[in-house]
């Protein structure tokens, strides 16, 4: 006879009676066990994402002591506050300018491009189930940069310029799904070629684009905008960006439980009532949608959906929900780490997306590597 599963009051009940004789309160002590292992389990996932919340906030604040102009803490204290409270002015006008118009500026958009390229990947992962796709590798970095690319030798607005980033980045990602399909949508290394072929495509349109471009103006800005940096954003750029990478995040968040259930299997999802085929859509849209925000802002900022993801599955498991969070936070304080990095390591600046490539195709091998054992 099945094992019926009983509410804890009936099984207290039968346990204090002895009506079960010992199984009612082999039973309770069973229900209870669980429940304290999901309290120890919500816990340490509180006490995660506590640390990941504190470091974000100690490397937001020490971002704004980073710099050749010297700047004490308890100046950039008094002059974010300022802002919010009135203060009698005991800091410079250049202080103020440096704070609040270059570096404040850059972290903000060093927090918003890390955190929707994590995002992105994070979602491109879990929809196709497979853990080595990302925003670059699926070609929508370079699809999204040649849009922007286009924009600019036009000379168009930023708001085209985000707008032909999001729809060639959304024709990359088709492209690569549409290759891919001829070879099995399930088959990992397929889809992964299919991005590499796709991304090249790309990267030499945007190449062809550079001869097309005003050599003394437009092509050094293009040159140095693909190596991705955060150097030249300004405070309108992050203005722009907000709602393009807010709107997704919560768009995706609203769908967690599909998405999850989208990772199992889509007969799973159609069982439970779920149009796998719109759900895969709004997700597909979203993701792109963030990847393009990302780089219409720093260029071409690689590794970052690769890396970013997997790392926080690996410390908070499978689940959608507490990945996408994960990404979330992790993502903005790496991206903001390496920005800091890139503008304090040597005399000349490094593009940030030079060292993301450094650090992030070591780690590429460490998840082939991984692969030859299973996703765990």
């Amino acid at each position: 006879m099945a094992n019926i599963p009983m509410p804890t009051r009936q099984v207290d009940e039968l346990g204090a009676h002895g009506s079960a004789g010992g199984g009612g309160a082999l039973v309770r002590l069973q229900l209870e066990g669980c429940e304290g292992v999901r309290k120890r389990k919500s816990c340490v996932g509180m006490l995660k994402s506590s640390i990941m919340l504190i470091v974000l906030l100690m490397v937001f604040f020490g971002s704004f002591l980073i710099g050749r102009y010297p700047v004490s803490p308890d100046m950039v204290v008094a002059i974010i506050v300022s802002k919010v409270i009135a203060l009698p002015q005991v800091w410079t006008d250049t202080m103020e300018t440096i704070v609040l118009k270059i570096r404040l500026p850059r972290i903000m958009a060093a927090l918003l491009v890390g955190g929707a390229l994590s995002v992105s990947g994070a979602a491109y992962q879990n929809l196709f189930r497979n853990p080595l796709v990302s925003p670059s590798i699926l070609g929508a970095s370079w699809g999204a940069g040649f849009g922007a690319v286009l924009g600019m030798i036009l000379h168009l607005s930023w708001i085209w310029v985000e707008g032909l980033a999001f729809v060639c980045g959304l024709v990359a990602v088709f492209c690569a799904l549409t290759i891919s399909s001829y070879f099995g949508n399930k088959a990992t290394i397929s889809l992964v070629l299919a991005g590499i072929v796709v991304s090249a495509f790309f990267q030499a349109l945007v190449s062809a684009l550079k001869y097309l471009a005003d050599p003394m103006n437009t092509l050094p800005e293009i040159s140095f905008w693909l190596m991705g940096g955060l150097s030249k954003v300004k405070s309108q750029d992050v203005i722009c960006s907000v709602l393009p990478v807010i709107v997704p995040i919560v768009v995706l968040y609203g769908l967690r439980w599909k998405i999850n259930v989208l990772s199992v299997g889509d007969e799973e999802a159609q069982t439970l009532g779920i149009n796998v085929r719109r759900t895969r859509l709004v997700v597909l849209v979203c993701a792109t949608l963030l990847a393009a925000a990302a780089t219409s802002i720093g260029g071409i900022i690689q590794w970052v959906g690769l890396l970013i993801p997997h790392t926080a599955r690996m410390v908070f498991g499978a689940n959608f929900t507490r990945v996408l969070f994960a990404s979330l936070v992790l993502g903005a304080t790496y991206l903001l780490m390496m920005d800091n990095l890139s503008r304090s390591i040597a005399t000349l600046e490094i593009q940030v997306g030079i060292l993301t490539a450094l650090i992030g195709a070591p780690f590429f091998v460490f998840l082939l590597a991984r692969a030859k054992r299973g996703w765990g």
